[in-house]
Parts: structure tokens; C-alpha cells; sequence
């Protein structure tokens, strides 16, 4: 209850400025009353208590789950491996696994995805499917955090991903369907939120410390960057190929 208290007063003090802001400008600025107002300060008291609540059990929970998981599938015990010296990348093929599953679930189950996707699938009407788009961000994140675990267990730079990736995405720009490629920019974005994040960043510093020779400083952080890039990768990639089968399939006219 200590710790909860403590999160909790934190949590009031960072959204603090924020119900300044919007408030100021609502009375100072605009000089008008604030539509609905015990229904807006009963949602601020919500988003105070889920916050505490949530930033707690990152605490308890999904850090420590992150960092055993890693612990546990890195162990040479578990890999089979007399010395931890004489370990290969392509041993740990259950950390890419496992790395594959968790960024596909968790994405999958990202509120701030689920919203851009609802509001995707509006305002194109019907055009942008709510779980196709879905899909193809949570196979980005995926196939990204197999690359990013990868990359920690081999100990590869990892700026030379990012500027590779970031070309190709340019590339794919040039080529893609113009409706779905600001959407792909802002899928890149939304997949960084409360339920990704937390589990991505906590397997990174888990594998960077369990593995020899890597720092969780320098090896550890990086693996959101690769859980942000690919699903632009991926959008695109989608929208591209509908768009090429769309031109491949004949038109009813041609078939009568």
C-alpha cells in the first residue's frame, strides 16, 4: 500500500500540468465553462487510479516477468550447453520464439492500436480493415523483436538496423498506396504504449544481462526502435500487396 500510495501522488504530480494547460486555456483563453463537468473530473480521477494501478503492477509484475523470462530462456541448463562460453546464436531459438509471441500478443491487445484501427476503418469506409491493420502492425512488431533479440544475443550495432530499415521504409514510400502511408508512420507510433512497451523494454535489459559479453546499457535498449520501425515495414507491405492483387483481378465487365 506504501509503494501504491507513492505511485499515486506521482502520478498526480505528473498529470498535474497537464489539467493546468487544459483547464487554463478553457477558462483564461476561451472563457467558457467546461462542458459536462463532474463527468470530466470523474474521468480525470479514473485515468489517476488506473495509472497508479498500472505503473504498480509494471513494478511488480511484467519488469520482473520480463527479466525471469529472459533469465530462464538464456540459462545454459535450459539451452543444453556445458559452458555459457561455447553458446551460439542459433541456440536460442526459443528467445526468438518467445520474443515473436509476446510482440505479437501484445500489440494485438494495444488499446491505442485498437483505437487508430476503429478510426482507420471510419474514416476510409470499410477500405482499411479494423484487423487486417491490426495484424500487420502485430506481425511487425513481432518480426522486429525477433531481429532486435537477435541482434542482443549477437551483439550486432544497432544503428546499421535502423538506418536499413528506415531506407527500405523510404523506398516503400516511393511505391505504396498514398492513403495508407501516413497511417503506417502513425502505426509505428501507437505500437510504443502501455502494454507493449513495458514487457518489450524489460526482455531487452533481461537478455542483455543474462547473456556474456553484453551491457544492458548499451546491448539492452533498442528493441522498441525495432517494435517501432518494422510495423511501417509491414503496413505498407500489406496495402502494397492488396493494391497489386486488386490490379491482378479482372473486372466484371472483362469476365462477362
Amino acid at each position: 500500500m506504501q509503494g501504491l500510495l507513492h505511485t499515486g501522488l506521482s502520478t498526480v504530480l505528473d498529470l498535474l500540468p497537464i489539467a493546468v494547460i487544459i483547464f487554463g486555456f478553457q477558462f483564461l483563453y476561451l472563457k467558457r465553462p467546461v462542458p459536462n463537468l463532474k463527468r470530466v473530473l470523474l474521468g480525470f480521477a479514473y485515468v489517476l487510479v488506473g495509472l497508479a494501478f498500472f505503473l504498480e503492477g509494471l513494478e511488480l509484475a511484467l519488469f520482473p516477468l520480463g527479466k525471469t523470462m529472459a533469465a530462464q530462456l538464456t540459462d545454459p541448463d535450459f539451452l543444453g550447453i556445458a559452458s555459457p562460453d561455447k553458446v551460439h546464436w542459433s541456440d536460442y531459438y526459443w528467445v526468438y520464439a518467445f520474443a515473436f509471441a509476446i510482440g505479437f500478443a501484445t500489440t494485438v491487445a494495444e488499446p491505442a492500436l485498437l483505437a487508430v484501427a476503429i478510426k482507420a476503418n471510419e474514416v476510409s469506409a470499410g477500405a482499411i480493415s479494423i484487423w487486417g491493420l491490426r495484424t500487420a502492425v502485430a506481425l511487425g512488431v513481432a518480426l522486429g523483436l525477433v531481429l532486435g533479440t537477435w541482434r542482443i544475443v549477437t551483439g550486432h550495432p544497432l544503428h546499421w538496423f535502423i538506418i536499413s530499415g528506415y531506407a527500405i521504409v523510404v523506398v516503400q514510400t516511393i511505391f505504396a498506396p498514398r492513403m495508407i502511408i501516413a497511417l503506417a508512420y502513425d502505426s509505428g507510433g501507437v505500437t510504443t504504449s502501455t502494454v507493449t512497451v513495458p514487457l518489450v523494454a524489460a526482455l531487452g535489459l533481461g537478455l542483455a544481462s543474462t547473456i556474456p559479453g553484453r551491457s544492458p546499457v548499451i546491448d539492452g535498449f533498442g528493441l522498441i526502435a525495432f517494435a517501432s520501425l518494422f510495423p511501417m515495414l509491414t503496413v505498407m507491405a500489406h496495402a502494397q500487396i492488396a493494391h497489386w492483387r486488386s490490379e491482378k483481378k479482372p473486372s466484371p465487365a472483362l469476365e462477362n
